[in-house]
């Protein structure tokens, strides 16, 4: 057996595999440098695997096979574990932020699947520039941190230092 033999995926791709791991990476390395849930690891995972379910219904052949299902099934799926890191707490609701990227990095598993590779990159960097984008503009402009959002940044300060 060759080496080539040895690391052939086929049907699966490797340029499709390394633009999830880059994806997920990059969105995964936001969350994890800022201290927050959802780092480089699971970010990569969820990239990873929706498009590996995705790729492999799109190999199934047959007259009852519906992509849109499975589409609809990992929807389904993430959102159960973005459910997983929200927490309520007098009043406040914590994690919103990290459901939300869990669903992207699902929606973004897809676009790979779909074999729209540098859509994904450029996707993730626009996700990076949210999620740390609109941190920057909340602490120059106070005026978008009033309200809930003051609530939930003491109570996230608070739970993520005990953790």
């Amino acid at each position: 057996m060759t080496f080539f033999e040895l690391v052939d995926i086929a049907p699966y791709s490797w340029s499709a595999i390394g633009s999830a791991a880059f994806c997920g990476a990059l969105i995964g390395m936001e969350r994890q440098l800022r201290g927050k849930p959802v780092g480089i690891r699971t970010s990569v995972l969820i990239i990873l695997g929706t498009y590996l379910f995705l790729a492999t219904a799109f190999m199934l052949h047959g007259d009852v096979i519906d992509h849109s299902r499975v589409v609809g099934q990992i929807i389904t799926g993430i959102g159960f574990l973005g459910a997983g890191v929200m927490l309520a707490k007098d009043g406040a609701v914590v994690g919103v932020t990290s459901a939300a990227t869990i669903w992207v990095l699902a929606s973004i598993g897809v676009v790979i699947a779909t074999d729209n590779l540098l859509a994904a990159i450029k996707l993730s960097i626009l996700v990076v520039g949210i999620l740390y984008g609109v941190d920057v503009l909340e602490a120059k402009f106070k005026s978008l941190g009033r309200g809930v959002h003051a609530q939930v940044k003491r109570y996230s300060k608070l739970y993520y230092k005990k953790r």
